[in-house]
């Protein structure tokens, strides 16, 4: 009786890729639509480039199903572990695509947040997070024989970027860098003329910033609870999902400083991950990790904002929501251990194996040696 096919590194690798080009053509639209570039029609450059990605996902897992079974494999062991989600995910784009079509056709071209709110878009996001997930589905396949390292991790790093971009991406009208807030040059005429609104902007830039923080430190815990992630994986998350969102910036110029302020930011995340090595078996470096990485995130992205475009957020407003923003990592933190958490405990037992593994590895081949 044959298995499923297990994924090689380099059928991930190029899943991967090929699904960061069709999270690519998901943003190249949205900055279409937020800088003006779409006409009153379906057929636009911007869809050809989402939907010409699309077609290469659907493809290569087509390619791969039909090689299989001309191999001897039945359809359902013929696609790899974890990518039989993708094959369904890129298949919904078929009852998806026209259904966007035809909801044009009704009901017009939606702008704004009913661009994101559409019944025919929803439906494609839930396709397109189905097909960038394979690479993740098949790293948590095999969490013990996985290889280490970027070489190894990278394409579920990649998946794991690319799935929490298209959901930032569908609250970006609420997202701290595809609408900067806190930008004091962008809201000056706002504060001038219409200060009868300005709690309700201010509360709504925070309620932003906290999903933002909670949706973050949810990708943060998942590597976190990987034994393979590789150093350096929140300062790829918090990097290219930055750059990606700070393209739906609406018509101004690109945010160039707050991006740059979450690499920074990134980056130190991942140093105190280094020192502080938060696990199972260190429950209090796990908690101050927990609070400090969404605290300094958030600090990173005013500081920048200061320093360059101005904030209009009164300093009582932005250093709370910066304490708000580790309160909701550290709450967070306790969903994802908890005290006496199996899961994680289970997750670390894994990587411990691994490591005595490596160990007795290294010992054995020492002992030949002599």
């Amino acid at each position: 009786m044959m298995t499923r096919v297990e994924a090689t590194n380099r059928f991930d690798w190029i899943m991967s890729l090929v699904s960061a080009a069709f999270v690519g053509g998901l943003f190249l639209d949205g900055w279409a639509h937020t800088h003006g570039r779409v006409d009153d029609t379906f057929f636009t450059p911007w869809h050809a480039v989402l939907y010409g990605a699309w077609a290469a996902c659907l493809l290569l897992l087509v390619g791969v199903l039909a090689r299989n079974v001309a191999r001897g494999r039945s359809w359902r062991e013929a696609l790899p572990t974890g990518y039989g989600l993708s094959l369904a995910g890129a298949l919904l784009w078929f009852v998806a695509g026209p259904i966007d079509l035809l909801w044009h056709s009704l009901f017009g071209f939606e702008a704004g947040v009913e661009a994101l709110l559409s019944p025919a878009h929803l439906i494609l996001a839930l396709g397109l997070g189905l097909v960038v997930t394979g690479p993740l589905r098949a790293a948590l396949s095999r969490p013990e024989s996985a290889p280490a390292g970027w070489s190894g991790q990278f394409p579920m790093v990649l998946s794991v970027t690319s799935v929490f971009s298209v959901v930032t991406f569908f609250m970006s009208l609420g997202h701290p860098l595809s609408n900067v807030p806190a930008d004091a040059t962008r809201f000056a005429l706002v504060r001038a003329q219409t200060a009868g609104w300005i709690d309700l902007l201010q509360s709504a830039g925070v309620q932003g910033m906290l999903a933002w923080m909670a949706l973050l430190m949810a990708a943060v815990f998942f590597l976190l609870g990987r034994p393979h992630a590789p150093a350096g994986s929140v300062t790829f998350l918090l990097t290219l999902n930055g750059a990606a969102m700070g393209s739906l910036y609406p018509r101004g110029a690109y945010p160039l400083a707050p991006v740059a302020a979450l690499a920074v930011a990134g980056v130190v995340a991942d140093v105190l991950r280094a020192l502080l090595r938060p696990g199972v078996d260190r429950r209090l470096a796990w908690r101050i990790f927990s609070f400090v990485v969404p605290a300094l995130t958030a600090l990173a992205y005013f500081a920048s904002l200061a320093l360059t475009r101005g904030v209009w957020w009164s300093v009582h407003v932005w250093s709370g929501t910066v304490l708000l923003s580790g309160a909701v990592g550290w709450l967070l933190g306790y969903v994802a251990l908890p005290p006496g958490g199996p899961a994680l405990a289970a997750a670390e037992a894994r990587r411990r194996r691994v490591a005595d593994g490596t160990i007795l590895a290294l010992e054995g081949l020492g002992s030949e040696s002599t």
